[in-house]
């Protein structure tokens, strides 16, 4: 019979120097044999730097991991400094995966210190904004070679999507719109009738649908139904591993997935933009006529007297940026999900806040520019 394999017990060595606490580990690690647990080595100690490190330990499972958790949720709840650089990359990587599974009602983690952590939180938004970026210029290489070539674009796939985006988009654009004409209507009545400007009502409602609220609240809402859509259709299709497919072909995901949405975007947005500044008139003049007493007709030559071609080109375009800015962040979101069903949420929630994000962004971009411009 094959010799019984020796096996060394479990050790946890606590050191201290200081404010720090160096907690080496060695032996052997099994869940079948006894080994210390975290408080034991501990004891009544409270230090503010805890250095783990298992240079020593021979075989292991489960238990080492479970005692280097412990030890790093009493840093999280303390306030301590955890040092696992001197672990493996393996075993890091375990503690992060057994971090995120376990819903635990600690504090928040406050042992890294305040510079790491912003210069971590900045690496990381540095990186972000490096990957959007390429991204970007994915999309631009892409629609520069469908200008070039346009006869190998998925023109049935766009028509499908500006039905999608457009048409299929109406019903809540025309309810939103009508009544976002009539809250400012009623508030604009509020103010004006004090000093006897009731018909300038029309002004307000024209020039503020016109030149903003028609194209925001329709990117709003294509923001929460049309990117939210983009984002959960590719990350599903990255989690049955049919962009790897596409990949695998020669296929690029961009000039096949992305660039139809993006140009199915940027055409239907301007134009259920105009539909939505009609339909937010039409509500102000219904709030005019029924407490204002002001008559349709007087209502509409008011309206056409303060909104010029000017006006409503400078809706336009911020409509097809807008338009643009949901197709990329519901596209960027769904290529980065995670290869499970909660990434796919997870990526359409974030594509429906980043869309609005970049939207409120780029408004306020445009009403600079525009006011230095003069537009």
């Amino acid at each position: 019979m094959p010799a019984r394999p020796e096996f060394n017990a479990a050790r946890a060595d606590a050191q201290p120097e200081g404010d720090l606490l160096n907690v080496a580990l060695s032996g052997d690690w099994k869940m079948t044999r006894p080994r210390p647990a975290w408080q034991t080595v501990l004891g009544s100690r409270n230090p503010e730097r805890i250095r783990l490190s298992v240079d020593d330990v021979g075989q292991w499972d489960s238990s080492l991991l479970l005692f280097l958790f412990d030890a790093q949720q009493w840093c999280r709840v303390t306030g301590a400094y955890c040092d696992t650089d001197a672990l493996p990359e393996k075993l890091r990587t375990l503690l992060a995966q057994i971090a995120t599974s376990h819903e635990t009602s600690v504090p928040f983690d406050r042992s890294e210190n305040f510079f790491i952590a912003v210069g971590m939180a900045t690496q990381d938004a540095l990186e972000k904004i490096r990957v959007m970026f390429q991204f970007v210029g994915d999309c631009v290489i892409g629609a520069w070679r469908l200008v070039k070539k346009p006869k190998k674009f998925r023109w049935t796939d766009c028509l499908q999507e500006m039905q999608q985006c457009g048409a299929m988009a109406l019903p809540i654009v025309s309810l939103v719109s009508f009544l976002v004409g009539v809250t400012l209507a009623y508030t604009g009545a509020l103010v004006l009738r004090q000093y006897g400007g009731d018909i300038y009502v029309a002004d307000l409602i024209g020039l503020a649908m016109v030149r903003e609220m028609g194209a925001v609240m329709t990117g709003v809402v294509l923001a929460g139904r049309t990117g939210a859509a983009f984002a959960a259709t590719l990350g599903n299709m990255k989690a049955n591993e049919e962009i790897d497919a596409l990949e695998t072909l020669g296929i690029s995901p961009v000039s096949f997935l992305v660039l139809p949405r993006l140009l199915a975007l940027g055409v239907m947005l301007p134009l259920l933009a105009l539909y939505s500044n009609a339909l937010g008139i039409l509500g102000g003049m219904a709030v005019s006529y029924g407490i204002l007493s002001i008559s349709p007709p007087a209502y509409w030559v008011e309206t056409i007297s303060a909104i010029t071609l000017t006006d409503v080109l400078a809706g336009v375009i911020k409509a097809v940026m807008f338009g643009l800015l949901v197709g990329l962040a519901g596209c960027l979101r769904g290529l980065q999900a995670e290869r499970s069903a909660s990434g796919v949420g997870q990526a359409a929630t974030s594509a429906v806040v980043t869309a609005i994000l970049l939207i409120i962004i780029a408004d306020a971009i445009f009403a600079v520019a525009f006011n230095i411009l003069g537009i």
